[in-house]
């Protein structure tokens, strides 16, 4: 018996650790994983905080079903996401959001897991070298309304047309009984640089922006 229940405690330990599914990883953990590595800046994540892990396929049908919630869109890896997302959780928290869905748009090598990409061709217009999938056109075509158009700029400084929008990273949107209704990067215009030092102006046109997005 004394064995059993050894083994018990140790699988009960591991599955807290690994967690089981999307409901069982760990935000914190993941995002404050890269804290230490020059190459992205560190992050403290809330320990408690109201993200909820979710597929593209899930939010779909969330809109779908005509229900309100608030959901995100970005990556660990991504450095303007790690820019504003300890502001955004303050904020929400403060808030009392108790939920944000989570989609997740890059695999550990930086590979769009979601989004299609373009590219400017050497006639300068924009082609498509990776098509998304058929839950981010869905996406695409239910959250437009609030999604800013895909464009690229060239060498000469140009803006080049993609035809059609795009879910940027990071992205909050607000959906209201299945429309999308408002969005916020909270990237200060203050900040030039993905990486730049997040001063206390910075910091306060972040917690500015999500004050109005969040709405108690």
């Amino acid at each position: 018996m004394k064995k059993f229940l050894s083994v018990l405690m140790i699988a009960v330990i591991l599955l807290g650790v690994t967690g089981c599914g999307k409901e069982g990883k760990n935000f914190k953990n993941e995002y404050e994983s890269l804290n230490g590595n020059s190459d992205y800046r560190s992050v403290s994540i809330q320990k408690k905080n109201p993200i909820v892990y979710a597929s593209a396929n899930e939010i779909v049908e969330k809109l779908k079903n005509n229900e309100t919630f608030y959901v995100y869109f970005g990556s660990m890896y991504c450095p303007w996401c790690r820019s504003v997302i300890e502001k955004a959780l303050e904020v929400a928290n403060n808030k009392k959001i108790n939920k944000i869905y989570y989609v997740d748009i890059w695999d550990g090598e930086h590979n769009e897991i979601l989004r299609d990409t373009f590219e400017i061709d050497e006639k300068g217009e924009a082609v498509a070298t990776k098509v998304g999938t058929e839950d981010y056109y869905e996406l695409l075509n239910r959250l437009n309304p609030v999604l800013d158009d895909y464009i690229l700029t060239n060498s000469k400084g140009e803006k080049i047309t993609c035809n059609e929008k795009r879910i940027f990273a990071p992205t909050f949107i607000y959906v209201e009984n299945g429309k999308a209704i408002r969005k916020e990067t909270g990237i200060s215009d203050k900040q030039k640089n993905a990486k730049d030092e997040l001063t206390d102006e910075i910091k306060t046109d972040e917690e500015n922006k999500f004050n109005e997005f969040f709405l108690e």
